[in-house]
């Protein structure tokens, strides 16, 4: 298997699909590898297509009507996102960012619909990925409302373990690069205070960093509950 066809086969949506349809996929698309700092979409540069996160990492974000960045969502290696007619996993307002070099596969809007035609167990994956995402953000959404910057960071965090970690018994990783100002983003606070509850939480023994950051997940839990 070619490397191209290789990362299509490790693409969540994508694994369950035989070898021949991910030839098929990759005749119909286009791989582009994209460099760390590119807009990939935005309300200005839209395009109808879909985009398969081979490897890499990106983040989507929203503009408040003062031009504060709002972070939805950070993708990692197997995601995906965009919009076509038929299907739509972001919206027209929001920007995709490439936070590191990152390879990309295009799937043209008629490209898709063909495939989704000929491959409707593929369609019933998209509202899965749909409902999980819509899922994802109306919690975060709950708790940045409800919680304080303390308790807004320390669930973030807990739930990007969740979603890109590996556990090794009490500690969880964060297997994505995210820096205090892309976490200040996400909860709607500043860096200045991001940065001092950081801290705050790695004295209490809740967070640890080395190259990635790790969450103590039991004393993550009981602070969360309380």
């Amino acid at each position: 298997m070619d490397d191209k066809l290789f990362l299509l086969s490790q693409i969540s949506l994508l694994d369950e699909l035989p070898i021949d349809d991910l030839k098929v996929i990759d005749e119909m698309s286009q791989m582009k590898p994209v460099k760390k700092g590119t807009i990939i979409l935005s309300p200005e540069k839209q395009m109808e297509a879909l985009f398969l996160l081979k490897k890499g990492q990106v983040r989507l974000y929203r503009l408040n009507s003062k031009g504060k960045q709002f972070t939805v969502d950070i993708l990692v290696d197997g995601n995906i996102f965009g919009e076509t007619s038929t299907m739509s996993l972001t919206d027209d307002q929001v920007y995709a960012e490439a936070m590191t070099d990152t390879y990309l596969c295009i799937l043209g809007k008629e490209e898709f619909e063909e495939f989704i035609e000929n491959n409707p167990k593929i369609a019933l994956k998209f509202i899965n990925i749909l409902s999980a995402r819509l899922k994802e953000v109306y919690s975060l959404s709950e708790k940045i409302a409800l919680g304080d910057v303390k308790y807004r960071i320390l669930y973030l965090l807990l739930k990007l373990s969740e979603k890109t970690g590996k556990r090794k018994k009490e500690w969880q990783t964060i297997e994505m690069r995210v820096t205090h100002q892309d976490m200040a983003n996400m909860i709607g606070s500043t860096r200045e205070t991001t940065s001092a509850v950081i801290s705050q939480l790695k004295k209490e023994g809740i967070v640890k960093k080395t190259i990635l950051f790790s969450v103590h997940v039991d004393k993550a839990l009981e602070l969360l509950n309380r």
